[in-house]
């Protein structure tokens, strides 16, 4: 099994270790593997781990930290050192770590040094599952999940579902129309997006933003909204609804939202790129505008015209000529 390709520029995806209440699942791990050395380093007697030296183990890359140094694996009991977990190690060598990926399944060594755990050899030996939760995105393997089903009505009156939105490549976000300055910066930016689409595959990508104040975002607050900020409505839907269901909604994609005592509402601004009904990847407002969401977006539409690609590109299509032209634009 070759090495897959790290993701441009090197960072690791946002879909995993991106600090917001969207991943607040993998911060979780990281705390239960954290908490997991404390306890094996206070442990006594029998349960005390093994000393400093070499171990074997086999897990799955979840996250790569390049800037750490580190790997977050989901591995199995590491006889004689710990027990199955999730934690980060330690890669010292730069060019070992520049060789691993999210998604990949290695046999590893790992050195316990009696104050760290190191990788010091890796293999791999396969690629994580779709029946993991695991989707190819470009070059990258992603941990995904399922995006939460909306049922609302846009800047129309339209009824606007996640189903009706059919195959589309989609961007998600949430706005609302009376945000002092945070929101209309992450609408800016997401028009700037749009624009850089070439029309040959602009149908494909539809952009939603739902309102996070659906008392005052009626439909033609919205699509005054809309208007003023130059947005394309043809590739997108301004969403509101009854309180209480957007509510939900916000809850299961995890944004946070808090309404202060001046009417304001603090909220986590995140662009959810969704496919077939799948989170692939989540941003924040700085890394939507670095390039990688729009490489994203070429790759997830690439991959929705070539569903072989999420296979081994060994001997697959030619590249499709509009996703090239993409991609230079990029």
């Amino acid at each position: 099994m070759g090495v897959l390709r790290p993701r441009a520029g090197g960072r690791p995806p946002a879909a995993i270790g991106r600090r917001s209440p969207a991943t607040s699942w993998i911060v979780l791990l990281r705390v239960i593997g954290l908490l997991a050395i404390g306890l094996l380093g206070a442990g006594c007697g029998d349960d005390e781990p093994g000393g400093p030296g070499l171990y074997s183990a086999t897990g799955t890359i979840e996250d790569v930290d390049p800037e750490r140094g580190q790997v977050l694996i989901d591995h199995g009991d590491i006889e004689g050192l710990m027990p199955a977990m999730t934690m980060n190690f330690a890669v010292p060598d730069r060019s070992l770590l520049e060789r691993l990926a999210p998604g990949q399944i290695v046999e590893f060594t790992v050195e316990f040094t009696g104050r760290s755990y190191e990788i010091v050899e890796a293999r791999v030996i396969g690629e994580a599952s779709a029946d993991q939760g695991w989707r190819r995105l470009g070059d990258a393997l992603v941990r995904t999940r399922p995006a939460s089903a909306f049922d609302l009505i846009d800047q129309e009156g339209r009824a606007v579902s996640l189903e009706s939105l059919g195959d589309r490549v989609l961007l998600i976000d949430f706005i609302y129309t009376s945000c002092p300055g945070p929101c209309p910066v992450q609408t800016a930016n997401q028009v700037e997006l749009q624009r850089r689409i070439p029309e040959s595959i602009r149908s494909e990508v539809h952009f939603v933003s739902i309102s996070l104040d659906p008392e005052v975002d009626r439909p033609e607050v919205l699509e005054r909204y809309a208007r003023e900020h130059g947005v394309d409505l043809e590739h997108w839907s301004f969403l509101t609804g009854p309180e209480d269901e957007v509510a939900e909604v916000v809850r299961r994609f995890g944004v946070g939202s808090i309404r202060q005592d001046d009417g304001t509402i603090d909220h986590t601004l995140l662009t959810f790129l969704v496919r077939d009904g799948i989170v692939l990847e989540h941003y924040s407002a700085l890394e939507g505008r670095d390039g990688q969401l729009l490489r994203d977006v070429i790759a997830a539409v690439r991959d929705a015209r070539e569903p072989d690609s999420q296979g081994d590109s060994e001997g697959g299509s030619e590249p499709d000529p509009a996703s090239s032209r993409l991609e230079d634009a990029s």
